[in-house]
C-alpha cells in the first residue's frame, strides 16, 4: 500500500446507472431502478479503494444511461478538461450504466484534452443483487486509472477484469456480466489479482491529438440513426430531414447496403447537404466503398465504427464544417 504522499489523485464522476441502481430483491438483475447510490455510497461499497488512491467525487447526473443526453456528454467532457488543466486530478473515474456506456467514452476519447487516464466502469447487477460486481469494477477502474502505465492510452472502459479501447468496445450481451467486447482488435489489457497489465495501445487518434473542441459548446448538432430493413420506403429518411437533421447514419445491411426506395431519398438528403453515413447493422466487420451510386451521391463510409459511435463522430464533425470531403477525411482519421 502506497503512502498518502505517493497514492495518486484520482476524481470519481458519476453518473448513475445500473451500478448506482437498488431493487427489491438481492435475486432481481431486471426491473430494478438506476441511478439510486450517490457517488459516495459507490465509494464506500468498496473500501479498499482508499488504499490506493486520494479520492475526490461529484455527481454529474444520477440517471439510467438509456436516457444518457448530449448535454452530459459535454458536461463530462468540459469538466474533466477543467480539472486537467488545473492540475487537480492524475487520473478520472466515470461510473456510468452500461447501454450507453461505449457512446460515452468515444465521446469523450475524442473530446478531453489531457493525457492522463479517463476509465469509465459500471456494472451488469445492481448493487443490492447477490454477485453484485460494481464494487469490484469500481475498485478495479480506479487501479487502472492510478497506473503509470495507463497514461497515453486514451479514454477506456473497465469491465469484468478487462480494459478495453474506446473505439474498440462494444455491449455485446443484454445479460451476462462480461457484457464488453473488443471483437475487430481485441482486448487493450486486463487486472489479474490487482495488477494491471497492458496488451498493446489504441490505435486511432485520440485525446489530445483530436481536433474537437467542445470548450464552448452547449449543444451538439442533431444526427439521426436509420436501421435498413425489408421493406425500407425511405420514410423515416425523409421524416429526419423534414425536422431540421443536419446528418444520418444509415445502419444499413451487409456491406453498409442501402435499400433502393431509401437510397433515393438519402441520395436527396446529401445533395440537400445532409451528412450521410453509411455504416451497418451488422455486429462485426467493416464498411468499405462499394455501389458506384453511394461514392456518386457523397456517401461517407463508417469503416469499422458502429453506427451510434459514427453518429458521435459526425456530431463532432458538423461543428468544425459542413464540407463532405472533410468530413471523409476525419472518419479516416479516427
Amino acid at each position: 500500500m502506497a503512502s498518502v504522499d505517493a497514492k495518486p489523485r484520482i476524481t470519481v464522476l458519476a453518473t448513475g446507472g445500473t451500478i448506482a441502481g437498488r431493487a427489491n430483491s438481492a435475486a432481481a438483475t431486471a426491473g430494478y431502478k438506476a441511478g439510486v447510490l450517490t457517488v459516495e455510497e459507490l465509494i464506500n461499497s468498496a473500501p479498499p479503494i482508499k488504499d490506493f488512491a486520494r479520492l475526490r467525487a461529484e455527481q454529474i447526473a444520477n440517471i439510467d444511461s438509456k436516457d444518457m443526453t448530449g448535454e452530459i456528454w459535454l458536461k463530462l467532457a468540459q469538466r474533466i478538461n477543467e480539472l486537467a488543466d488545473n492540475n487537480d486530478a492524475d487520473g478520472f473515474v466515470i461510473t456510468h450504466g452500461t447501454d450507453t456506456m461505449e457512446e460515452t467514452v468515444y465521446f469523450l476519447n475524442l473530446t478531453v484534452k489531457t493525457n492522463k487516464p479517463v476509465v469509465l466502469t459500471g456494472a451488469m447487477r445492481p448493487a443490492t443483487s447477490l454477485g453484485a460486481d460494481g464494487a469490484m469494477n469500481l475498485l478495479k477502474a480506479v487501479r487502472v486509472a492510478a497506473d503509470t502505465n495507463a497514461v497515453g492510452k486514451g479514454c477506456m472502459v473497465v469491465m469484468n477484469d478487462e480494459i478495453h479501447a474506446a473505439r474498440d468496445v462494444i455491449k455485446f450481451d443484454t445479460q451476462n456480466a462480461a457484457a464488453f467486447k473488443s471483437p475487430l482488435v481485441g482486448l487493450l489489457g486486463r487486472i489479474d489479482n490487482g495488477v494491471v497489465d497492458f496488451y498493446r495501445e489504441a490505435r486511432k487518434i485520440h485525446t489530445v491529438k483530436t481536433e474537437f473542441d467542445t470548450k464552448n459548446v452547449t449543444k451538439l448538432p442533431k444526427v439521426y440513426i436509420i436501421c435498413g430493413h425489408a421493406d425500407d420506403d425511405g420514410a423515416l429518411v425523409k421524416a429526419a430531414t423534414e425536422i431540421g437533421a443536419k446528418g444520418i447514419v444509415y445502419a444499413g445491411t451487409g456491406n453498409g447496403s442501402v435499400h433502393f426506395a431509401a437510397e433515393k431519398v438519402l441520395a436527396q438528403a446529401a445533395k440537400s447537404g445532409v451528412a450521410v453515413i453509411r455504416a451497418t447493422r451488422v455486429p462485426i466487420g467493416a464498411v468499405i466503398p462499394a455501389e458506384q451510386s453511394y461514392i456518386d451521391a457523397g456517401f461517407i463510409d463508417s469503416g469499422t465504427l458502429s453506427p451510434q459511435k459514427a453518429r458521435i463522430l459526425l456530431q463532432l464533425a458538423l461543428l468544425k464544417t459542413a464540407d463532405f470531403d472533410k468530413i471523409k477525411e476525419m472518419f479516416g482519421k479516427y
